[in-house]
């Protein structure tokens, strides 16, 4: 059983159609991204799963409770970050957390302290939170969704604001809850920041969803070899030659690239050696997410953030 299943989702303000007949499911245990630019849906999507936001029409389900029908149901395994949470800036790190526990009437003072450790914050526990840097303050808001131990975290844009000591911080932490066998939804336009932390991504493009799957899957879509031989122009035309070679082209750094199944490597070395032509290095291309991105998204830059009335 999925711990998020989303079937055919769609919101609509007015003439504006934020998110259309979307669908994925998130299984237990993973970093699951939605990635996508501005105004591609995504904090729309993260809203209506947490009954923030009332969907126009489909159906989504945590742990298999329906979100909208059974929202308080639904919702009691899980905790949130939407954007840095209104803290009281007078109080110190440590009472904003046991405030917002007695509010929820989950835990004691002893998961407090065990919070402030895991995010790194026991030696400024009694400082107060006008006094935090941002990375601290983003820290703090995870220690918060953390609150009576959910077993599902949803986190909108951790790491915005933040230099990078910070976003390596917050990132090695997010890691660090998937090693307790959470399920983490993270929310981002961070490609690098998607591509280290995540196991599986949905790439959300003005409402609709245009890829989704595992990350190391999507970037291992196509294979590519990258080599430089003894006679680069005379290699080039040997190797276009074989049946499972697709295309071969020059990158910008002068190298032969060859789309083709990485196993096969040796078979391009033995046959430009039978025509005396020498491979002198050679490697398989890994495709980024930012490449792979940026070729699902082409038509469709420039879009601004959408908001919600």
């Amino acid at each position: 059983m999925p711990v998020i299943a989303v079937e055919h989702l769609t919101k609509r303000y007015g003439d504006l159609t934020a998110v259309s007949d979307v669908s994925f499911t998130v299984p237990e245990g993973e970093v699951f991204g939605f990635l996508g630019p501005n105004g591609s849906g995504k904090t729309t999507t993260m809203a209506m799963l947490l009954g923030l936001v009332r969907p126009t029409s489909g159906r989504m389900s945590l742990f298999d409770r329906d979100v909208t029908a059974s929202h308080d149901e639904a919702l009691k395994r899980v905790g949130a970050v939407v954007e840095i949470p209104s803290f009281y800036p007078y109080l110190s790190g440590r009472d904003n957390l046991r405030y917002f526990q007695g509010i929820t009437q989950n835990g004691g003072a002893a998961e407090v302290a065990e919070l402030l450790e895991l995010v790194h914050l026991s030696e400024r526990a009694h400082s107060r939170f006008s006094t935090y840097s941002m990375g601290m303050k983003q820290r703090l808001g995870i220690a918060y969704a953390l609150l009576g131990d959910p077993d599902l975290i949803f986190l909108d844009e951790p790491t915005n604001g933040l230099d990078p000591a910070g976003m390596a911080e917050v990132r090695g932490l997010i890691r660090d809850l998937k090693g307790e066998k959470r399920t983490v939804v993270l929310s981002s336009h961070l490609l690098n920041e998607v591509e280290q932390v995540c196991d599986s991504v949905a790439i959300l493009s003005r409402g609709r969803l245009i890829a989704q799957g595992a990350v190391a899957d999507l970037l291992r879509r196509q294979d590519q070899i990258q080599f430089k031989t003894t006679n680069d122009e005379e290699a080039a035309a040997i190797v276009r030659g074989l049946p499972w070679v697709s295309s071969v082209t020059v990158d910008d750094k002068g190298n032969l690239v060859a789309t083709a199944p990485a196993d096969r490597a040796w078979e391009i070395t033995a046959t430009l050696a039978q025509q005396r032509v020498y491979v002198v290095a050679m490697a398989p291309v890994q495709e980024s997410l930012e490449r792979y991105f940026l070729e699902v998204t082409s038509d469709n830059q420039g879009i601004t953030e959408e908001t919600a009335p």
